[in-house]
């Protein structure tokens, strides 16, 4: 199969290896010439609702970024199903290892915080022409984004996810905070997936992103929950100073904290939900998720 997927690239003389670390694609490392390979799943494997066509959002979201920031270039697409029983996509390994791999001394840290906020900043000023996952832009982030919510809580009720409130509390709640999407008026390019495993490192600091495969247009203060996985942005002074020194406005005031925990609540959903149709999940991690997904509901059922 990879054999004929390289070929339809140009490759003819090539050895690969599988990656680790995918948990929904399928990924290969090429070398020579130094490639990534990407295979989804087939079409009716059990997904999320937005996980169809993750390949097509990380190409689009790696063409698009490639202007702001450093990110794979994108060699071969193929979204027929004629070579593999899925979607295709093949494109450059970056150098560098992530950051969740290496043990980045505490000195070193606040530079490359710092140097984050810069990039993030930089990568939010491609806009687009509408909201939400490439597929089906709306046009309002409120609009974009409860439907996002929508489509995540019915993945929670089709799979029976357990989850650290009733559904039907979890859905209330957050829909009561949506008017706050009102204030979003310009749809950015939001990567949504930027925890250390999706940021690699080289000797002189950040050499790119990875893994935009779920990126869509839509609030800048979005991508500011992954780059603060349970944590909270607004203590990371590096990346806030590298943010704002880069061009990028941050104010947290009351309604960007609603933002920030609705925001909070879909990617914790997401990391919950997403466990029954992939079998499983690290255990701590599922903890935390829940209890950020917790906390969570409990400020915006306390600032309505």
């Amino acid at each position: 199969m990879i054999a004929e997927v390289l070929a339809a690239a140009g490759v003819r003389q090539a050895e690969w290896s599988s990656l680790p670390g995918a948990t929904f694609n399928t990924a290969y490392r090429v070398r020579p010439p130094g490639l990534v390979v990407k295979v989804s799943p087939p079409p009716d494997a059990p997904a999320l609702t937005y996980e169809r066509g993750l390949l097509r959002t990380e190409a689009l979201f790696c063409e698009t970024a490639a202007a702001a920031v450093p990110v794979p270039r994108v060699v071969h697409t193929d979204f027929s199903g004629r070579l593999v029983d899925g979607d295709v996509l093949v494109m450059t390994e970056l150098p560098g290892d992530s950051w969740a791999a290496r043990r980045v001394p505490p000195a070193e840290r606040p530079a490359l915080r710092t140097e984050l906020g810069g990039l993030v900043a930089r990568l939010h000023r491609i806009t687009g022409a509408g909201f939400g996952y490439p597929r089906k832009l709306s046009p309002s982030w409120r609009a974009a984004f409860t439907a996002m919510l929508d489509a995540v809580l019915a993945d929670a009720e089709r799979f029976a996810a357990a989850l650290p409130a009733p559904l039907d509390h979890i859905r209330t709640t957050l829909m009561a905070r949506t008017g706050v999407l009102s204030e979003v008026r310009t749809p950015v390019l939001v990567h949504f997936d930027l925890w250390p495993g999706n940021i690699l490192l080289g000797d002189s600091g950040i050499t790119g992103f990875v893994d935009g495969e779920r990126a869509f247009w839509g609030d800048p203060l979005a991508d500011l929950v992954s780059t603060a996985l349970f944590g909270d942005v607004e203590r990371d002074a590096g990346f806030v100073r590298g943010y704002r020194e880069a061009g990028g406005e941050l104010v947290f005031d009351d309604a960007a904290r609603v933002r920030l925990a609705l925001y909070r609540s879909y990617l914790y959903l997401i990391m919950l939900v997403e466990t029954v149709p992939r079998g499983g999940g690290a255990p701590a991690t599922i903890q935390l998720a829940a209890a950020h997904l917790r906390r969570a509901l409990t400020f915006l059922g306390r600032s309505s």
